[in-house]
């Protein structure tokens, strides 16, 4: 059965309206996207950016009565925006199509370093003697596929072929989906702690270490505060935003121990000097950044 698209090139404030009136004549789904694709990475506090313009779409499975449709929304928008233009509507039919599987088919595995690949529930891993993390793409958290994930576990994977974690605790602050902390455990360290300030992202992380057959004994999740001040980890990771980072950066730092490892990421380029420096004033010995696509990944250590 072919679908119905309407789509139309509107101001964020008067999106809303727009929704309402379209889900008012039925429409199953409302998507709303940036037109110009302009990211906001790390908004300053107190602020909600909006984008400039809004590309609103309706979907709907009734093909009949588009023209009627047209002019009730027009007559709708009318009486509550009578100074304003009835935006431009397009309509499209488009094929029906099975969207689950196109969705699914667009994730693959992903190799991160040299043994460590991220797989999808519903792939057979490549390599079924490699370390395979099952993790299925999601909205909210962190599946490997964004650069700054990607870096961390490369990261990981880097130490577990040193033999750098085995038998080693580790500290993931803002676990999101728990990824980072998993793949350290499948990796060799002998016990990780996520925290996050979202009980969502715990949730996940809980739901993924069952997924891949991580005892609860290996994986404890907190919020930040339940976590015991000062208790010190020879492994630290923190993929999160450079203005946390370096907020941050006494009581992540405070948490690395003597001769302990520190990885942070979700930093874009420009912000790496700030967070380098936050964190050479608490003792720490910085690598030189590793960058990749805009985002970078800062490494380093306390000495012993």
């Amino acid at each position: 059965m072919p679908w119905l698209q309407l789509k139309a090139h509107i101001a964020p404030a008067q999106a809303e309206l727009l929704e309402e009136l379209l889900l008012g004549e039925g429409a199953t789904a409302i998507t709303l996207q940036d037109a110009h694709d302009d990211p906001v990475f790390e908004p300053e506090r107190g602020t909600t950016p909006l984008w400039h313009e809004t590309v609103l779409t309706g979907l709907y499975d009734d093909l009949e009565g588009l023209e009627s449709m047209l002019e009730r929304l027009a007559a709708a928008w009318a009486e509550t925006l009578p100074d304003e233009p009835f935006p431009v509507i397009e309509h499209e039919l488009l094929a029906d199509r099975d969207w689950e599987r196109e969705w699914m088919e667009d994730f693959q595995p992903l190799r991160m370093g040299q043994r460590l690949w991220i797989v999808p529930s519903w792939h057979e891993p490549p390599d079924p003697d490699a370390v395979n993390l099952h993790l299925d793409p999601g909205l909210a958290f962190g599946t490997g596929t964004h650069p700054t994930t990607a870096l961390c576990l490369e990261w990981l994977d880097a130490l577990a072929l040193e033999g750098g974690i085995d038998g080693t605790e580790m500290l993931d602050v803002g676990c999101g989906s728990g990824i980072l902390a998993i793949a350290a455990l499948k990796l060799g360290a002998a016990m990780a702690i996520g925290t996050d300030i979202d009980p969502q992202a715990l949730q996940a992380s809980r739901d993924n270490a069952e997924r891949n057959d991580v005892a609860d004994a290996q994986l404890t999740l907190y919020y930040p505060e339940q976590l015991e001040a000062g208790r010190r980890f020879p492994l630290v990771v923190a993929n999160i935003l450079a203005g946390p980072l370096v907020e941050l950066a006494p009581t992540i730092a405070g948490h690395v121990a003597p001769g302990g490892r520190l990885a942070l990421s979700g930093i874009l380029e420009p912000q790496a000097d700030e967070v380098l420096d936050a964190y050479r004033h608490q003792g720490l010995t910085m690598d030189e950044p590793e960058v990749r696509e805009g985002w970078v990944r800062l490494s380093g250590r306390r000495q012993a």
